[in-house]
Order: structure tokens, then sequence, then C-alpha cells
């Protein structure tokens, strides 16, 4: 199996340090918000690896921490403006994340840490790194002297320069370098926070996952996850913060990002408008769809959000569903298409794993290769309805899926009889339905419109 790791930006075979205990983090949402599709790429993208994982080494043996970031800043402005606590911003965005998620087929972690619930860890890691002289206590705050770490940059590949331009840091008379970061920062008496040896306050962001990874899964773990937009400065940060509070060369062996989400090739951007909300696409398509158009992309590519993505998700998952429709139910299962297993080990090629299902699909005749196709659908997270179930409720409208499935069969006993004048009478019955159909090599499938 094999993963791009950024942090040596090459692609390496995965092997864990422990194969009976398997690693993984992957920072979270920040839960004051509602999830937008870009949100959404990480929980999919992640949920495929944790999927991958479990067949490999065996789901007891994955232990995966996705967490939830329930003490920000943006969390105490979305407080602040409704005249509630952060619990109460939290307790409703995380249900409605988690609901979002599981609509898109996404399982539920091993475990999910919330930030407000390792407090005590975060203030205990911001007391090491002063005791080892990489921090330092300065007017209620405490900060991570980003000159003590001589290896600060190597995951973003930064410069100097680069690191305090992209890290838009405050200019403060209490830092001592520019490209200092909080660990610890003062509250005050109106906001929420927590007693510490610095006085009222609260946690820095990129603290809270150091705390929280290393409370659940160790110093060192196999792989840590996130968008690609965190490489800097908060994965950069978290690599500096726990190998100078633990002494140790690494804080993940892995590191694996997924792609941005642009919208009609536009980066999705309040001022422009053009945020899509999960739940709101959920309005329009199936779950199921939008996951497939969300893997659609290799994780690591851009992926460009439009209608026809999406409608194409669609038309791919129909026609998916019709072949199993038309195979007999297996009584046992079976493994998914070698092809399919083969690209998702090759850093979760999500294109060619596709492509592999279609193959397999075109081939298919006998309740074992359905069997295999259900397996393979399993591990990526779709063809979980039960067929007739899917084509009864997947926009056919008023279109009789049995006459048309009967249309096909006498169309295809006409061209086999050399009959081609019927044959084209048959398909222009079937085309008057609203049904478009598609020969292939495999047989005849057929969609709507």
């Amino acid at each position: 199996m094999q993963l791009y790791n950024s942090i040596n930006q090459t692609k390496e075979a995965f092997v864990p340090a422990d194969p009976k205990r398997v690693t993984m983090y992957v920072c979270g949402p920040t839960v004051y918000n509602y999830a937008h599709i870009g949100n959404a790429r990480p929980a999919v993208v992640f949920d495929l690896l944790f999927r991958l994982l479990q067949r490999k080494f065996g789901a007891d043996h994955v232990v995966y921490a996705r967490n939830i970031t329930d003490i920000d800043d943006k969390m105490m402005a979305a407080a602040a403006e409704r005249g509630v606590k952060m619990a109460e911003v939290a307790a409703e965005f995380e249900a409605a994340y988690l609901e979002d998620m599981s609509a898109l087929g996404v399982m539920a972690p091993t475990m999910d840490p919330h930030a407000t619930h390792h407090i005590q860890e975060m203030i205990d890691l911001a007391a090491k790194l002063i005791a080892s002289g990489n921090a330092y206590a300065a007017d209620g705050h405490v900060l991570f002297n980003v000159p003590s770490f001589a290896e600060y940059g190597e995951l973003s590949r930064r410069s100097r320069d680069e690191q305090i331009a992209g890290a838009r840091v405050d200019v403060a008379p209490y830092k001592q370098d520019p490209a200092d970061f909080v660990l610890w920062k003062p509250s005050r008496p109106d906001q929420e926070g927590w007693d510490s040896p610095w006085g009222f306050g609260r946690p820095g962001w990129h603290l809270e996952c150091s705390a929280m990874a290393a409370a659940h899964l160790g110093k060192v773990f196999d792989i840590h996850g996130g968008g690609a937009d965190l490489k800097f400065p908060h994965h950069e940060n978290e690599i500096a913060q726990s190998r100078c509070a633990h002494g140790t060369d690494q804080m993940a062996r892995y590191w694996v990002h997924n792609g941005f989400v642009n919208v009609d090739a536009e980066k999705m951007s309040k001022s422009i408008g053009n945020v899509l909300l999960a739940r709101d696409l959920l309005k329009e398509a199936p779950g199921e769809a939008i996951r497939w158009a969300l893997l659609s992309a290799q994780y690591r590519q851009p992926l460009d959000w439009t209608d026809a993505l999406l409608e194409q998700a669609k038309t791919n998952l129909d026609r998916m569903y019709r072949t199993l429709a038309a195979l007999p139910k297996p009584d046992a299962p079976a493994d998914p298409p070698v092809g399919v297993l083969a690209a998702l080990e090759d850093d979760l090629n999500t294109p060619a794993a596709f492509a592999a299902l279609f193959r397999a699909a075109r081939t298919a005749k006998t309740a074992k290769h359905r069997a295999s196709l259900e397996a393979a659908g399993a591990l990526l997270g779709v063809l979980g309805h039960d067929p007739e179930e899917w084509l009864a409720g997947a926009g056919a409208g008023d279109v009789d899926a049995a006459e048309v499935e009967r249309l096909i069969a006498a169309r295809a006993a006409a061209r086999k009889a050399k009959d081609f004048t019927e044959a084209d009478r048959i398909r222009d019955a079937i085309t008057a339905l609203g049904v478009t159909l598609e020969d292939g090599a495999g047989g005849t499938t057929w969609r709507v419109g």
C-alpha cells in the first residue's frame, strides 16, 4: 500500500509502526457553523482511508481520532453574537456536522476528542515547552519560540520570510520573534476561559491538536491527515510543539493532505457567495452521489465542483445500481475486484478505482460478481442501498423500469435475429419514454434523460 507523504514529498510504502495498532489523527471541524463541501472532502477522503486500513489490518487494529475544535476565537464570536455559551453553539453545530457527514457515508471515527476536554493536557504541554526553552511566557501569553526549533518549515518548505508572511502573525511587543505563535492567550473577564499558571485564558488552536493527538495516539503516530490549507501554519506548528515537548524526531510518520475544492473553477469565498453547504446539497442529491463526486478526483488534486460533476455522479450510480439489479442476489460475501483494490492501495487513486469498478460491472454475470461489486461499494462507501429501492427513487419519475428492461431484451432479440428495422423501432419506443440507451461491450445500460 502506497501513500504520498507530504513531509518527504514522495509516494512511499505505508508500513505502520505496529500493525496491530495502526494510528491516524485527522483535524476535524471547528463547530461554529454548518459544514461546506470543502469541509466534507477531508471527512470523505479520510473515511475512505479508514475503511481501507481496516480492510488491510483489521477493524480492531485501526485507531482513528478526528477531533472536534470547540474552543476557538470563531467559536467565541459566534457565541457572543447569539448571547449564549460556546458549549451551546458547539453542541448544535457538532450534531449538524455528524448528521451531514453520516449522510455522505462517513463512518464514526474510533474517537472524536474534544478540545474542551483536554485543557489540562494543553496546559501541561505549554509548561513543558517553557521548561525546555522552546516557549516563553509574556504579558499573560505563552508563545512558541520559532527560532529555537531549527527544523521549523520542513513540512511546508517555506523560507523564513514566507513563514512570517504566511502566518499573518500579529506584531506584538511581547513577542521575541515575529514568527512566534501563541500557545496560550488571556481571556477578558467577559470571555470564556480556564485558570492556568499564566492567568485566566484559553489555548491556541495549534496547541489543541498536539495535546489531543498525544493523549490518544502517543508521542509519535502513523498518519496525520487534513486539508492542504492546514500545512502551514497549523501542521507546521503542531510538529514544532510536539517534537520539542516530547523530544522526538517526528510527530507523525506520514503526513497526508487532500486538495482544495473550487466551485465552478473559483475558490469558495463568502465574498463571492459561492460557499456550498453540505446540507443544502443533500436537498438536491443523494448523499452517495455527493460522496461519489467528492471522490471523482484523486484526493491530492484540486476538485472543481460543478452541477455537471454532481449530475455525472448520479448517472454513474444509476448505472451501477442497474447492473446490481440485473444480477442474482448473492448468498455469500466476496472480495472486491482486484483492480479496485490495487487502485485504492496506490495512494487512494479513486478515478482508477471507479474505472476498475465499471470494467468489472461490464462483465458481471453471477451472484458472486454482484457480491464482489457490493464489496467494492462498501470499501468506497457507495452502493449501500437496495438496487430496486434506489432505482425507484433515482429520478426515474413515471418510467417503468421493468418495461424498459423488457424492451431492451426485445431489442436485443431483434438485433440477434438481424431484424434491424424492429430493433430501431424498439429503440425509438424506449427513447420516447425519456430513456437513453448506452450500448457497450458488456451489454446495454440505460438512464433517464
